[in-house]
């Protein structure tokens, strides 16, 4: 029965926080957005590792969510538009894969070559920004937020297999 509510709620997260992400004006999530990229990032700002990035546009979108928000480096300091010309790559995903991404569950390279992950644009450029967001070192995140984005990140995981999974794996575990 928990399985079965899991599963729904994975399954339908996007439509349930698309109602009230739309409501939260774009400046509030591209400042929300901003902060926490300066933190998980903070180290990797301050050795000069979004030099790459400088002059280039990321896109990143969260495809069942209707959100997107563009990502540059200017001035040694991250900035996040709502909007540009041409972005030079992109990378989009539902909800679900891009926390499975964070929460280290799922390899990004994996989704990708399952077309859960979509990288578009400059390969070479799309490589570094993969690469960097491999190297992130998730204790770097307050404890709570650590803890907030395992728990969740297993909620997913979880909630997104098969019935037949969650038996197989109960089973192995059994044995």
């Amino acid at each position: 029965m928990i399985n079965k509510i899991r599963t729904q709620l994975v399954q339908n997260a996007a439509s349930i926080l698309r109602s009230p992400i739309d409501l939260l004006p774009h400046s509030v999530q591209k400042n929300a957005l901003l902060q926490v990229l300066q933190r998980v990032f903070h180290e990797a700002l301050q050795d000069g590792e979004f030099e790459f990035l400088q002059g280039k546009w990321l896109k990143i979108e969260i495809c069942d969510l209707g959100l997107r928000w563009f990502i540059s480096f200017e001035n040694e300091r991250l900035i996040v538009a709502d909007n540009v010309k041409h972005e030079d790559v992109s990378f989009s995903g539902d909800l679900n894969e891009l926390i499975l991404i964070a929460g280290r569950k799922e390899d990004p390279d994996t989704l990708f070559f399952q077309r859960r992950l979509l990288i578009e644009g400059d390969t070479e450029l799309g490589l570094e920004v993969k690469n960097l967001m491999d190297s992130v070192d998730l204790q770097q995140l307050p404890k709570a937020g650590q803890i907030l984005l395992q728990h969740l990140a297993d909620f997913v995981h979880k909630g997104m297999q098969t019935p037949n999974t969650q038996n197989e794996v109960v089973n192995a575990y059994s044995n």
